[in-house]
């Protein structure tokens, strides 16, 4: 899978942030995808409500974690579509509820940039995904990463293209904010 930077300023050094137990704020988190339809003509945008997650940073600043995401929360702001995403055809969320991306490794790089490792899981199928995030917050207490993602759908299994009229590359926007949790 590619790698993709967004475009936020770091405003610490990852470096510096404490080993501990982090927790995903969900309210300070999107997620969001952007998948052109209708031979490129149309940009369907949408965003998923409800996503979880946890990490740990360890000593010498390397870290691990989870995001899950709900896949039945993805909102673009058509009802007809959304049922349709929803469906066998694309997300199967009767089958599978959930994405979850596990980060197996996030290193910091320097300027404010940590390479991120793990494996995406999509309708029950894992793929190995890695990709430059940027750090827009740095604090004792949070951290949010940023990241623009291109993920394509068909190494997932979603192949339905009716009339060819679905790109295979999804892109995928991520700002996740973590919070340090209490000892």
């Amino acid at each position: 899978m590619s790698n993709t930077t967004s475009n936020s300023r770091s405003t610490g050094s990852l470096t510096d942030v404490g080993p501990g137990r982090w927790t995903l704020d969900a309210a300070g988190t999107s997620v969001r995808i952007q998948h052109k339809t209708f031979w490129g003509l149309v940009n369907v945008k949408g965003v998923f409500t409800k996503v979880s997650g946890e990490g740990e940073v360890l000593a010498g600043g390397g870290a691990h974690g989870s995001i899950t995401i709900d896949a039945a929360s993805l909102d673009t702001k058509n009802a007809k579509r959304d049922k349709h995403l929803r469906s066998a055809d694309l997300f199967d969320v009767d089958k599978h509820p959930s994405i979850v991306f596990t980060a197996t490794g996030v290193t910091p790089a320097g300027n404010g940039t940590a390479q991120v490792t793990g494996e995406l899981t999509v309708l029950g199928v894992s793929q190995a995904l890695s990709f430059t995030a940027e750090a827009s917050e740095v604090a004792a207490d949070a951290v949010t990463l940023t990241a623009e993602v291109p993920v394509d759908r068909k190494e997932f299994g979603m192949t339905w293209n009716q009339a060819n009229m679905l790109k295979p590359l999804t892109f995928v926007t991520i700002a996740a904010r973590f919070t340090r949790q209490s000892a």
